[in-house]
């Protein structure tokens, strides 16, 4: 019995060589494939010192190198989608249970919500719940500081992942794998660590779903690897290895849906590499039809099959389990979302995938123009083949064809797996944000190109390998690789600069994406939350002019326009927002609340009625409506909307203030008090509803607890004149006339215009006037 076995492993024996073997002072039989693979490295000599070879070395500057491109961003805030992913999560939140990540989607929706994203990403959310509890709350430093490690962590496998790749999985006779390509690895993995077009996966918070998703992918692969290590015997494999592999796949799902296709890479890489399928050789066959048709013997390997059973039942059984937590189905997008999948015509979804495609080939190819968010109008419809852009996708699948002939068909083994694994590793991971199997929310996602980039990065290398074989200066080449490694260093530091503030963020896609409603949406959203009104507009009216069916912008430029008093405008937007999109409560509401300023009540309640029909657990406008009901003097009603904002937020203040205020102004004193008292239960630190409490307790007459609650209202908001000022009036009716002159100048003085405490300090001053004279 084997040590594996003794472990527990069950080795399972298939005919036909499943491991390579290899000779010199430990290594048995090394194939002529073996000196062509030394060949292509010792092409790279110029461009790789054989300083950094050494594995530890390699790694260490790898890793080194990675982190120094993205270490920019470890003091960036929160921005775009990490408010809603991270900030607006109550995931992350201890009172939240853990096994509620089990039911939630990545933005910490319920799954079986109609309007569930289905993003099943819980152990990445589990990483920020940690994060948020380490940390002591939401500190966006520690954040980014694990998103960079990890990307660093990312890195430095790829060196093993790509001396596999390159270099074969050959071993010695003491088990040791031998690294054929440490030259192509390196380099390879050095240009995956620079790629700018990473930013967004580790400079935003968000992207820790792609290196988690990665990381246990990698892992996946070398799981899988270590399964076709060589055991007693020719042909053998480890059950336990597979079954691992498989295992950590289903972990790199839980973290990023594009996880499981690591299944789809480890079985490519077991029949080209392991059951040395050659499809040259079975073309040539098919051809020649007077050679030999036999099986190929792949298909006589018992091992290689009961393998590829064991992926393809894993596969399923993800799929499986997947499209039952998703509950509802798939997600819905709309046509902003993904436009093309929206087309009519096949014709014209299919010339603009392929179009999608070539500008993810661009991207990696020349990563300098970088936007946070590719749609709405980012990228228009090509709706003809007259359209100049088709030469994209033509120029496109003439090097992807080109690059799958040379793959299939070249005489060069080592080529032939080189190029097919490149291609493999480019092309698998990317099939899920393709649309070719159900439709995507995003048009480009350079998120979505973080584990694609590595097989592009492996083509890349082979690539600069040839052709410093086929020049003799080999210093132009290596001075080209060396610019190529700067300029991307440098580009990923601007950039991951850039993602530091929203505001640089939004402002950079201004150039890249002009025609990107969403692009000026978030800028005049930035503008509106730092008080530039003015600016905001402009930004939200080219936001609708660029797409007139934008209503998130109306109902922002609406909301605006109220504050503004320009209420017509203002109707019309929100008006029109929701007539396009009917069930869009936020926009109900603020209609509701412009009508109310235009006195149209009855309108106004028809408005927010019908926001609480589409949300019914919406206190805003509960807390709305009450207003209304106010003005109206329908007391009891806007008393019940209130109570019922309060019952779903009950840290609702404004709504226990507008309470304790209207049971005040009535007369319900002792009602008002006990309302107080119970909001403050709730919110003990909010000074708002202390001095409404300390008001409605002065005109009980409890004028010491009265003093406490204005003394801790002040103490927690020291500038606020009518906190002196009520202070003041109830030292004056307590008869502490010298504290009641104290507080009613610091009121003037902080408000010169309150006419109240005005009047209020000038009965305080001729009654101690009186006092004197009195007492002279």
């Amino acid at each position: 019995m084997t040590a594996e076995a003794a472990n527990g492993c069950e080795e399972r024996a298939g005919r036909g060589g499943n491991v390579s073997h290899q000779h010199n002072a430990e290594a048995r039989g090394w194939q002529p494939e073996g000196f062509r693979m030394a060949e292509w490295d010792a092409d790279l000599d110029y461009i790789v010192p054989s300083s950094v070879l050494p594995p530890f070395w390699a790694k260490l500057v790898v890793g080194f190198v990675s982190l120094v491109c993205f270490a920019r961003s470890y003091d960036g805030d929160f921005v775009f989608d990490d408010s809603e992913a991270i900030v607006n999560n109550k995931d992350l939140r201890a009172e939240t249970p853990l096994g509620d990540l089990w039911h939630h989607d990545f933005w910490g929706s319920r799954l079986s919500s109609n309007t569930s994203h289905k993003s099943y990403r819980p152990l990445t959310v589990l990483t920020f719940r940690m994060n948020y509890y380490l940390s002591g709350g939401f500190h966006p430093a520690s954040f980014h500081v694990v998103n960079i490690l990890l990307h660093g962590g990312v890195s430095v496998l790829l060196v093993d992942v790509f001396s596999v790749l390159l270099g074969g999985l050959q071993y010695t006779s003491k088990g040791r794998r031998l690294n054929l390509a440490p030259r192509s690895s390196v380099l390879a993995a050095l240009l995956f660590a620079v790629h700018p077009v990473h930013t967004e996966c580790v400079a935003g918070v968000v992207g820790r779903a792609d290196l988690l998703g990665a990381l246990f992918f990698l892992l996946s692969f070398l799981g899988y690897c270590k399964a076709l290590r060589e055991a007693n015997k020719e042909g053998t494999h480890s059950t336990c290895w597979v079954l691992l592999s498989i295992l950590l796949g289903a972990v790199a799902m839980l973290c990023k849906e594009q996880g499981i296709t690591v299944l789809g890479l480890n079985a490519v890489f077991d029949i080209l590499v392991i059951g040395k399928l050659n499809v040259l050789e079975i073309v040539q066959k098919v051809l020649h039809k007077g050679r030999s048709l036999e099986n190929p013997g792949v298909l006589r390997n018992g091992g290689l099959l009961f393998r590829m059973a064991l992926l393809a039942l894993g596969g399923a059984g993800m799929l499986f389990a997947r499209w039952r937590i998703m509950g509802t189905g798939p997600p819905a997008f709309t046509e902003v979302d993904n436009p093309a999948s929206f087309a009519d015509s096949m014709l014209v979804r299919a010339i603009n995938y392929n179009y999608y495609y070539s500008l993810n080939a661009w991207l990696l190819l020349c990563p300098w123009w970088l936007c946070f968010d590719w749609s709405m109008g980012c990228i228009p419809l090509i709706k003809s083949v007259g359209d100049w852009r088709v030469i994209a996708p033509a120029a496109l699948w003439f090097c992807l064809i080109g690059l799958i002939c040379q793959a299939l068909c070249s005489e060069d083994s080592h080529k032939r797996r080189i190029l097919t694994l490149g291609l493999g590793f480019l092309i698998i991971p990317f099939l899920p944000a393709s649309n070719l199997f159900f439709r995507v929310g995003f048009v480009v996602a350079e998120r979505a190109l973080y584990l694609p980039s590595a097989g592009y990065c492996m083509l890349l290398t082979c690539g600069l390998g040839a052709l410093s074989r086929l020049t003799k200066r080999k210093k132009l080449i290596a001075a080209l690789v060396l610019g190529i490694l700067f300029i991307n260093t440098l580009r990923c530091v601007i950039r991951s600069d850039e993602w530091r503030t929203e505001d640089q963020l939004f402002r950079s896609a201004l150039s890249v994406c002009p025609l990107n409603a969403k692009v000026h949406y978030n800028v005049g959203k930035n503008l509106a939350d730092k008080g530039n009104q003015t600016a905001a507009i402009r930004y939200y009216r080219e936001a609708v002019r660029l797409n007139p069916k934008y209503v998130h912008a109306m109902n922002n430029l609406g909301n605006i326009l109220k504050e503004r008093n320009e209420l017509q405008e203002a109707e019309q937007l929100l008006s029109l927002a929701v007539q396009i999109q009917p069930d869009f409560a936020a926009a109900w509401m603020n209609l509701g609340i412009v009508q109310n300023s235009l006195k149209r009540f009855q309108a106004a309640e028809q408005s927010y009625r019908t926001a609480i029909k589409h949300r019914r657990k919406y206190p805003d406008c509960y807390y709305n409506l009450g207003r209304l009901y106010a003005d109206l003097n329908r007391h009891v009603d806007a008393l019940n909307a209130w109570r019922n904002a309060t019952v779903l937020k009950p840290e609702h203040s404004l709504a226990w203030n507008n309470m304790i205020i209207l049971l005040d102004n009535t007369g319900n004193l002792a009602q008002a008090e006990a309302v107080g008292r119970e909001a403050l239960e709730l919110i003990p630190d909010d000074h708002s509803l202390m001095f409404s409490l300390a008001n409605v307790l002065g005109k009980s007459q409890k004028y010491k607890e009265s003093e406490a609650l204005f003394l801790k209202a002040i103490k927690a908001h020291p500038n606020a004149a009518s906190y002196h000022g009520n202070l003041a009036v109830l030292y004056h009716r307590w008869g502490h006339l010298d504290l009641a002159k104290k507080h009613y100048e610091i009121s003037l003085h902080l408000d010169p215009t309150a006419s109240g405490t005005k009047e209020n300090y000038g009965l305080l001053r001729r009654k101690l006037e009186q006092m004197q004279k009195k007492d002279v």
